[in-house]
């Protein structure tokens, strides 16, 4: 038989997820420097001592709404990557969902242009390994493993397609044209692959 949950913990936790859907808002739209702490316990309708109880600050916060939107990604590719049949469309479509991903306004801002900026390069560089190289890593494996590219160094050869994606991602967010950008980056990338495959 299952444990009714206390109240104060529910309470507590859609209080935290308010305050981070309100930021993952906010600083998509103001960015980090042009969004305050009482404009997020404005919007989540909290007081800023509830802001403070759950977070240390507005870096805090930050690095919060910066890992929901990163999970949300790597939950949408994974599912991408599981459901597209076989290995080499899988990887095709997976490649395709992220580059859509790299068009979407809170990827842009928080991950992409903000994130290196609040959490300082090297955090923000393993921040992002720890959510898409594994993502990577695991398509580059399937298409080894199942003989549709030249067997490489998997890790040496995912560091390279994961490289891709990320100066991709940072040119799409940077361009005036973001979806000729994505155009242009999904169909180099896509060649660089058709160059490695066996069939």
């Amino acid at each position: 038989m299952a444990t009714a949950r206390p109240r104060r913990l529910e309470y507590s936790e859609s209080t935290r997820q308010a305050l981070v859907d309100s930021a993952v808002e906010l600083f998509t739209e103001h960015g980090y420097a042009g969004t305050s702490l009482e404009e997020i316990a404005r919007l989540a309708r909290v007081t800023k001592g509830a802001l403070y109880h759950h977070f240390g600050g507005k870096q805090a916060l930050f690095e919060a709404a910066f890992d929901a939107v990163e999970t949300s990604v790597v939950s949408r590719l994974g599912g991408v990557l599981s459901d597209a049949g076989d290995q080499w469309e899988a990887t095709r479509s997976g490649l395709s969902a992220f580059l859509e991903v790299c068009l979407e306004p809170s990827y842009q801002r928080i991950v992409v242009q903000d994130g290196p900026a609040v959490m300082g390069w090297e955090r923000w560089r393993a921040a992002e390994e720890s959510y898409t190289f594994g993502v990577v890593r695991a398509a580059v494996a399937g298409l080894i493993e199942s003989g549709e590219i030249d067997p490489l160094p998997i890790d040496a050869l995912a560091r390279v397609v994961f490289g891709s994606l990320s100066a991709g991602a940072t040119a799409i967010a940077a361009s005036s044209t973001p979806k000729e950008a994505r155009a242009d980056i999904g169909a180099c990338i896509e060649r660089v692959l058709q160059g490695l495959r066996t069939r």
